[in-house]
């Protein structure tokens, strides 16, 4: 009688002291045993996960060799090292929006980056006098940059412009009325609302005006009678109001307020340092423009039309912002010294007259079109049938210049699914982030710096090959 048939035996990965043998000597000696030794429990569980699935791997008939998996291991130290982990990797941007939100709006200066590196780096004279050796004032490069660059009395960095939102609003105190018209009660992003921050500032919100119709003298009543402290104008920054509509006069309600002893606050949200006309885009209002309506306190944020890193900014009224500074959410909404100088770095461009040409958000928005052409015909030539150039128009984005675009260039590509291609763009090395349009991805090379077009037109052709 034959023998039962048995059963193959199911592949499994070799030990993880085996794969320790084979990565020891590739292995930094000051490296911690315990952590390498998870990290290759980590690579050798999904190698079993996987071959109990699929009784192979993609990489090798019956499993990865000894040698391939002390590779993978090593291959997560490095990564944990710089890191990196799956969507915190370098990505090209050719999506056409200049401050992407979801892509960490805008590259730094190169000079806010080196300042950051060298804040990071070593011990330094934070809040240290140099003549003394007591405890001094801390860091203030950034905000002496701001004074010099709006005329404001006095200057303060927070992390985030909500931050310096609801510091500014605090000064109402807890249960103070603050006046916003309707038409300005906005979302600004991530699900936080106006609102929201007036409430958990502690200040009571006064409705004023009408959605579409707020006049200046909607603001008399609520600040004559004392049910408002505080007027918040707040800029809309990501939607506009059209049709028929009516905004109050920054600088007849800034006198109103001053006759019944209320304080102003602008809110900018992005924040141009520039005038962006001069781009060819709708005038945004700038800082030093709202202090001179009569605005006490404007506050914006570091990064998206600034273009640094992210930190909010309020300028004003010394005894204000003096105030603000003892408030004791103040230390909360803090920034670290690596933010403080890489603030200062970013501003010290603007003083220095390079901001269009050292800072990305503004280097985007002011390449000619001529250049872009030049470069989606140069690209397009290297990928042959597959591309077209086409005419675009990119938007700033980050909740600025709503309904405001710049005409641009680009590359159009054509695959069997642009679905498919566009996702192995994503996933490629480096991730390349794009759209689609009439069936086609589309590439604007507006918000991709000049020296990633090699890397780009390599992206492509690797995902061109792997969609088809």
């Amino acid at each position: 009688m034959d023998a039962p048939v048995q059963p193959p035996s199911r592949p499994r990965p070799p030990s993880v002291e085996r794969v320790l043998a084979a990565l020891r000597p590739r292995l930094d000696p000051l490296r911690d045993p315990a952590v390498v030794v998870a990290a290759a429990r980590e690579v050798i569980d999904a190698e079993r996960a996987a071959l109990a699935s699929n009784g192979r791997t993609p990489t090798a008939g019956a499993g990865r060799t000894i040698d391939d998996l002390a590779t993978a291991v090593e291959e997560r130290l490095v990564a944990l090292d710089r890191g990196w982990s799956t969507g915190l990797e370098p990505v090209i941007n050719a999506t056409g929006v200049i401050v992407h939100t979801n892509l960490g709006r805008v590259p730094w200066p190169r000079q806010a980056i080196e300042a950051a590196e060298a804040a990071a780096r070593e011990p330094l004279l934070l809040e240290l006098d140099r003549e003394t050796g007591r405890r001094g004032r801390r860091y203030r490069v950034a905000e002496d940059q701001l004074i010099a660059l709006t005329g404001a009395d006095d200057a303060l960095v927070t992390n985030n412009n909500a931050a310096a939102v609801a510091l500014a609003v605090g000064l109402a105190g807890r249960g103070g009325g603050v006046a916003v018209t309707r038409g300005e009660l906005v979302e600004i992003g991530g699900g936080v609302r106006i609102p929201e921050i007036v409430r958990r500032a502690g200040g009571r919100l006064v409705e004023v005006g009408t959605t579409n119709k707020t006049r200046s003298a909607d603001f008399e009543a609520p600040l004559a009678e004392g049910r408002a402290r505080v007027v918040l104008r707040v800029h809309r920054s990501n939607f506009r109001l059209e049709g028929f509509t009516e905004d109050p006069d920054p600088e007849a309600v800034a006198a109103i307020a001053r006759r019944h002893g209320a304080i102003v606050i602008d809110d900018l949200g992005s924040g141009a340092l520039l005038d962006t006309a001069r781009f060819g885009l709708a005038h945004e209002p700038m800082p030093a423009e709202r202090l001179a309506a009569g605005a006490d306190l404007v506050t914006f944020s570091g990064d998206k039309l600034v273009g640094g890193p992210q930190a909010g900014l309020v300028i004003g009224r010394g005894e204000l912002i003096a105030r603000i500074r003892k408030d004791p959410l103040a230390r909360a909404m803090r920034p670290d010294k690596v933010t403080l100088a890489a603030v200062a770095a970013t501003l010290g461009l603007y003083r220095s007259g390079l901001a269009t040409a050292a800072i990305p958000v503004w280097r985007m928005i002011a390449v000619p079109r001529d250049e872009l052409r030049a470069r989606a015909d140069a690209l397009a030539a290297r990928l042959g049938d597959a591309a077209a150039v086409v005419e675009l128009a990119s938007t700033v984005g980050g909740g600025s210049l709503p309904g405001e675009t710049l005409p641009s260039w680009g590359i159009a590509v054509r695959a069997r699914s642009a679905d498919r291609l566009l996702a192995g763009l994503r996933q490629g090395s480096p991730a390349v982030v794009g759209r689609i349009a009439d069936s086609r991805v589309v590439l604007d090379l507006r918000t991709v710096d000049a020296a990633r077009d090699d890397d780009l037109a390599r992206a492509v052709v690797a995902a061109l090959a792997g969609a088809a």
